[in-house]
């Protein structure tokens, strides 16, 4: 057993993880932010960072300190909480968002510019694309292992390069100057920024994704749990300083491109079409390619890691038929359309993202009031409740009486209320800590 990595195994699992998170999925919201902050998007940005990239590190230590699995950490609430949470928690990455969103984005970004105008309506070309490229990854979702890892170890300096190429023609012949900030960036920028940076999912892949991360320090000779926390500290810094500089990247391309190619619908037609007013058509090509290559090695993974968390749950179900089962879903949803998956998840992150920064936020705390259930449950009750009506005003549901009750709340107009309310739970759960402990001594003493 040892306590340290060398140089080198900490940068290789350093780019192993952010190869994980290198997904075509969570790519195009930096540059819809960019198009529409305009001047204030550096401003916005640095709300982004918090929630879209730091967050993602600590999501990484939290689980290597709570136990290695979401359904331990979020089981600290209660036991049926943390199972519910999983569900929702593997759902959302799977099936109902993030394969769909990224199968989406691969064809929009992949395959529609490459596609002779009207040669297919854009509902056929999405269904006969989607239902090519789920049916591959159900094939390679089999056996996803030595897929996963090769391919990302290979996508991660591909993608790598040539992004830098992208940005520095974008910085040596500018698609233009940032224009005026819109809707919803005029004000608040910084908090809009904040809660756009729940839409990458990247926390959210990181509570999944999190005993691979383990797997991998462990396998490499590192076993004592503050040695492994140590580790992944050094190696998940590497992560988030690519993931900073990608999403950074991203969000100028999207700010400076304007006046070059207007305002899109989208993240990935500001990506596509920026490629090909910087490149011609070899620069939608290369971008597609790479596009195509994240957007499989993603969908193995989500696919792969949900399909292996609903067979150990319900094993009666086998791998196969879960397999399919995750993957028709998918398919379905795919078809709705990128705008429509973004619209329809919208509200579903903007109640797990506080709750999963609350559980994150409660396992650095736990040493302090010595993980009492009062503290976790008063927690999660004050920030997801408040999430929860965010995410009801996003899905259009009572938006008048909501926000007329609850506007008292500081924070609250601007998606950040749970926050408060969270702080309140916190503080409420402690007393509740501190008299049942005080009830335990005195029937000690009883006694």
């Amino acid at each position: 057993m040892k306590s340290t990595l060398s140089i080198g195994q900490l940068i290789a699992v350093g780019f192993m993880l952010l190869a994980m998170f290198l997904g075509a999925g969570n790519i195009i919201f930096a540059p819809m932010m960019g198009q529409l902050a305009g001047t204030n998007t550096w401003v916005a940005f640095s709300g982004f960072l918090i929630t879209g990239v730091g967050f993602v590190l600590l999501a990484i230590i939290a689980l290597a300190i709570s136990g290695g699995t979401v359904e331990k950490l979020a089981g600290r609430v209660h036991p049926m909480f943390g199972l519910l949470f999983s569900i929702a928690l593997f759902l959302t990455l799977g099936p109902m968002y993030v394969i769909p969103r990224t199968t989406s984005i691969v064809n929009e970004i992949s395959i529609v510019p490459i596609v002779p105008n009207h040669a297919l309506s854009s509902n056929l070309l999405l269904f006969i694309f989607s239902f090519v490229f789920i049916l591959l990854t159900i094939l390679l979702s089999l056996n996803p292992n030595k897929f996963v890892d090769h391919l990302g170890k290979l996508i991660t300096p591909i993608f790598s390069i040539l992004l830098a190429i992208f940005v520095i023609k974008s910085i040596i012949t500018p698609m233009g100057s940032f224009a005026e900030p819109k809707e919803p960036y005029i004000y608040d920028s910084f908090f809009k920024g904040f809660t756009e940076g729940y839409y990458t999912m990247d926390v959210l892949a990181a509570f999944i994704f999190g005993g691979i991360f383990i797997k991998s320090i462990r396998s490499l000779g590192v076993k004592g749990n503050k040695e492994t926390s140590l580790m992944f500290i050094k190696a998940g810094t590497i992560t988030v300083v690519g993931l900073a500089v990608l999403q950074l990247s991203l969000a100028w391309i999207g700010a400076s491109s304007v006046e070059s190619i207007g305002y899109a619908d989208n993240g990935a037609q500001i990506l596509a079409n920026s490629a090909i007013h910087l490149f011609g058509t070899g620069g939608s090509y290369l971008l597609g390619t790479v596009i195509f290559l994240t957007g499989i090695t993603t969908n193995v993974a989500c696919l792969a890691a949900v399909t292996e968390y609903f067979n150990r749950v319900f094993p009666n179900i086998s791998y196969k038929k879960w397999l399919f089962i995750m993957a028709s879903i998918s398919l379905v949803i795919t078809n709705f359309g990128l705008n429509t998956i973004l619209d329809l998840a919208s509200p579903i992150l903007l109640l797990l993202y506080p709750i999963s920064i609350t559980l994150i936020i409660l396992s650095f705390a736990n040493p302090l009031f010595k993980g009492h259930q009062f503290v976790y449950i008063g927690s999660i009750i004050g920030s997801g409740f408040v999430a929860l009506l965010d995410a009801l005003k996003e899905a259009h549901i009572f938006i008048d009486f909501i926000n007329q009750t609850f506007s008292f709340i500081p924070l609250f107009s601007i998606g950040a209320g749970w926050v408060i309310t969270g702080i309140i739970g916190f503080i409420i759960g402690l007393i509740i800590a501190i008299f049942k402990r005080a009830e335990e001594k005195n029937f000690d003493v009883g006694k």
